[in-house]
């Protein structure tokens, strides 16, 4: 096994008072976050989705296999037929997939098997996960990968609010579509469809509220 090599890291230091306004004003940014289903058509630049990715691409994996394929899609028929495709499974779901219970629990967010935005928004961002890999005709290992394409998908979403658009984390299932449309191969699944784009002049979310901080956070000092 080869000897890994290691170089210094050059660690951002700030001071404590303003690591703590840092940790506020990035708080205060992405508690704003919402999910939006009404995008604008305003073309995005590419450099931008780009970056953006870049940043999702930067997480941590396990044994660094960084096991992920993200697909940008920007074509108009590519985004239509994922929407079509989306639509069939989404209307499957809605009409007797889902149980009572989980329909209930959606009806106040107002969604249904209509999901225009799939093709509105001018960006798609398809979320692979890579089961193993393949390289020179080699399958390798990966591992801990749900939670390290989950941690790119986190970083991802930040990146997207961050940079001034807006996205919804949306997961019509089964997803197989995703990979016959793109052609992906049989080693990458699906994980996520994300539109990414500027929202609507006049959307509107739903007013849901977060649970108190004291139930999602417990400290033990």
């Amino acid at each position: 096994m080869d000897t890994p090599s290691y170089i210094p890291y050059d660690a951002v230091r700030f001071a404590p008072d303003k690591m703590l306004l840092r940790a506020e004003h990035f708080y205060q940014l992405m508690d704003a976050r919402r999910s939006v289903r009404d995008f604008s058509s305003r073309p995005v630049p590419r450099e931008l989705i780009e970056f953006v990715v870049r940043t999702a691409c930067s997480a941590p994996s396990g044994a660094n296999k960084q096991p992920w394929t993200f697909c940008l899609v920007g074509k108009k028929d590519l985004r239509r037929r994922i929407r079509e495709a989306a639509e069939q499974e989404e209307y499957e779901n809605y009409h007797g997939r889902m149980s009572g219970e989980w329909l209930r629990d959606l009806e106040p967010l107002g969604t249904d098997w209509h999901k225009p935005f799939l093709e509105t928004a001018p960006w798609l961002i398809a979320v692979f996960r890579q089961s193993h890999s393949v390289a020179d005709g080699e399958q390798k290992k990966n591992y801990y990968v749900q939670e390290s394409v989950g941690i790119a998908c986190g970083l991802l979403v930040a990146a997207i609010h961050h940079a001034g658009l807006a996205c919804l984390t949306h997961t019509p299932s089964p997803m197989n579509f995703l990979q016959e449309i793109l052609g992906r191969p049989q080693n990458e699944k699906p994980f996520l469809l994300i539109p990414v784009g500027y929202p609507a002049d006049d959307v509107r979310v739903p007013a849901i509220r977060r649970k108190p901080f004291g139930e999602m956070a417990i400290f033990y000092e």
